[in-house]
């Protein structure tokens, strides 16, 4: 006898198989989507043989001999991308910050809550090169349009950051607070804000590490910086500095990388404790030397 006859036999109700009928469903829906948008699109698939070989061509005229003569102007251009990404960092966390404590359930009522979340998924939904372009038109082609750029562009993510943080604050210390008289002001600036401070610290951090990247791609649409540069030289065909300008802004980038992880990692683990000796143990080591 099977298992599952001995088990009806003794009154036992086994559950159903799942059914793959809905993930079976929604696969083909899925690939019949891709597969239509990719019939659509004009690629030319006969040329995708030669992609490789053109692909090895121009990498050879990028990287085998780059121009180096360019490499001061490209850090000068590389230091504006920096200025450009660090000064929308700033703005963006300065305005990000108290508006997202008031978009976090428990701080701000629901009438000023529900407008702020639709006003930062509003702006998570436009990309950065597009307000840039609204920009353009007023601020015109300054480094300053980028900075503005990376600003407004990261309200809508970095608000939505500081929300959710406060929202997964433990609330020991909001209850403390409310207990000891104090109200919705004295709550966040005493209970939420020193419990959140270090993730929300880390957060800015790493919005200055996406606007790194960003504020390259913002300077091919004349916004300035190493960006710009790139653009130009690659209009023009001359390879040779497009490769020095791409390794520049690699080394660049990975420096930056590398310098905010550190400094996010020390916010987050706090100061490391030397160990040091007990006086039972310092009294053992001098009489083994005696």
């Amino acid at each position: 006898m099977s298992l599952p006859s001995s088990a009806r036999a003794i009154g036992l109700d086994l559950p159903r198989h799942p059914s793959r009928l809905v993930p079976t469903v929604i696969a083909v829906i899925v690939g019949v989507v891709v597969l239509g948008a990719a019939a659509a699109l004009p690629i030319p698939w006969d040329d995708l043989g030669s992609l490789p070989g053109q692909v090895a061509h121009y990498l050879g005229l990028m990287f085998a001999a780059p121009n180096w003569e360019m490499l001061p102007q490209a850090l000068f251009e590389t230091w504006r991308s920096i200025s450009m990404a660090w000064i929308g960092a700033i703005g963006c966390v300065i305005v990000s910050i108290p508006l997202g404590m008031l978009a976090a359930t428990g701080v701000g009522p629901i009438w000023v809550r529900l407008p702020l979340r639709g006003l930062f998924a509003i702006i998570r939904a436009v990309p950065e090169v597009i307000i840039a372009l609204l920009l353009l038109t007023v601020t015109g082609l300054t480094p300053f349009t980028g900075a503005l750029a990376l600003a407004i562009a990261g309200i809508g993510t970095q608000a939505k950051w500081v929300y959710e943080t406060i929202e997964s604050v433990q609330e020991g210390a909001s209850e403390a607070v409310k207990a000891a008289g104090g109200n919705t002001a004295e709550v966040t600036r005493w209970a939420l804000w020193p419990a959140a401070a270090p993730a929300l610290l880390s957060f800015a951090l790493y919005r200055f590490e996406i606007n790194i990247r960003t504020s390259a791609v913002l300077g091919l649409v004349g916004a300035g910086g190493i960006g710009s540069m790139l653009a130009n030289y690659t209009n023009f065909r001359q390879w040779d500095t497009v490769g020095m300008l791409l390794i520049v802004v690699v080394l660049a980038t990975m420096l930056m990388d590398a310098v905010s992880g550190a400094i996010r990692r020390r916010i987050m683990r706090g100061p490391r404790v030397r160990a040091t000796a007990t006086p039972r143990e310092e009294h053992t080591d001098v009489a083994r030397v005696s």
